[in-house]
């Protein structure tokens, strides 16, 4: 399925003008705070109404301001996952999820309550109340319930938001089980680059009420003039294979022939994932380097250098593996003597290498990550 999203709308502050169409997966509004994620989100759920647009699921149109339609929030067939769970305290969590199947209309494609409950580990916890639960059992109960609505689109706004790192780490296999594993779209919202490289299938990233850019993650967080979090937020995307686990701890991956080593991740040998590379945490030298501490070396070659209005600059290096991206000086670039097709090394540290930058592979609607 494929969601369409055109709107206009003034708010205090903001004009929102925002256009995309996104495939089936994963589709992340991703930006700043104030960018408009959470409007848009809004909007497309039916709690907030615009001044002009239209948003549709294929052909099943949420609201098209020409056309005079506007489908109120619980005829939109919508799953909302919000930052916290907001379960019904005085239910169990065995009717919490069973709210949502109540409202599920007759014609809608149906989830087995069963392989829901396993995907989501949450079996042991349906005769408990919400009271007790943690922050991410209670997140995944409120994505049970969301799909158990039978929805044709689940709506996730910043969901891991409110949670500890632990407990993040905890939640986004979850929603990667739930893009891979389920036929629903799913809008989520997020400011984190980390979740938008482990989850997007698209990214829409967001300044000010406009879209800067639409398309693969990859694509999107490699580029800092359209960066939304900022510099720090610019990385490399790679497509990688789990190819051994060391006795000292480390994880070695295949990435396109080239090894590289992370701080041991739970993932079988064999299994294809994708990891991001944060650009701020790659060095280049213009030789081989020698004896070094970093095991990560990657040969390669400048494909292109983009100097910001400070004193850096996001140099990219083609590699066997993929396009990584190094953040360096302008004055280191002058030193090594780069230039495009220049050759050089990418030097990663293997701490530096994060498992909540370690995620799924995703297939793209083209067969592509």
């Amino acid at each position: 399925m494929s969601l369409s999203v055109r709107l206009q709308h003034q708010l205090p502050g903001l004009a929102l003008d925002i256009e995309f169409d996104a495939p089936s997966g994963v589709t992340v509004l991703f930006g700043r705070s104030g960018a408009g994620k959470t409007t848009i989100a809004n909007v497309v759920a039916g709690l907030l109404r615009p001044e002009a647009g239209r948003v549709a699921v294929d052909d099943w149109v949420l609201f098209d301001t020409r056309q005079g339609t506007w489908l109120p929030p619980h005829r939109r067939r919508l799953g909302y996952i919000f930052q916290e769970g907001r379960l019904f305290p005085h239910l169990s969590v065995r009717q919490n999820l069973n709210y949502g199947r109540r409202f599920a209309p007759r014609d809608a494609r149906r989830e087995n309550p069963d392989r829901v409950i396993e995907m989501l580990g949450i079996g042991h916890l349906l005769d408990r109340r919400p009271a007790p639960l943690s922050g991410g059992e209670k997140q995944r109960v409120a994505i049970g319930r969301a799909l158990l609505a039978g929805p044709r689109l689940i709506v996730a706004d910043e969901p891991l938001a409110a949670l500890d790192d632990a407990r993040k780490a905890e939640i986004l296999p979850y929603f990667e089980r739930l893009r891979d594993e389920v036929s629903v779209p799913i809008l989520y919202v997020t400011h984190s680059a980390a979740e938008v490289a482990r989850l997007a299938t698209s990214v829409v990233a967001l300044q000010d009420g406009r879209v800067l850019r639409h398309g693969p993650a990859s694509e999107v967080l490699a580029d800092p003039s359209v960066a939304p979090a900022g510099v720090r937020a610019v990385g490399a995307v790679l497509q990688v294979r789990v190819a051994a686990h060391h006795e000292d701890g480390l994880t070695e991956l295949d990435a396109g022939g080239t090894r590289l080593f992370l701080p041991g991740i739970p993932h079988k040998i064999g299994e294809e994932l994708r990891i991001r590379i944060p650009a701020q945490e790659v060095l280049l030298a213009s030789k081989p380097p020698e004896a070094l501490s970093a095991l990560n070396v990657m040969a390669g070659q400048v494909e292109a250098i983009r100097a910001g209005e400070g004193p850096g600059a996001i140099v990219s290096v083609k590699t066997p593996a993929g396009v990584v991206l190094s953040r360096v000086t302008r004055r280191s670039v002058a030193a090594l003597g780069l230039q495009q097709g220049s050759r050089c090394y990418a030097v990663i540290k293997t701490v530096a290498l994060a498992p909540q930058d370690v995620g799924g592979w995703v297939i793209g609607p083209e067969g592509k990550a």
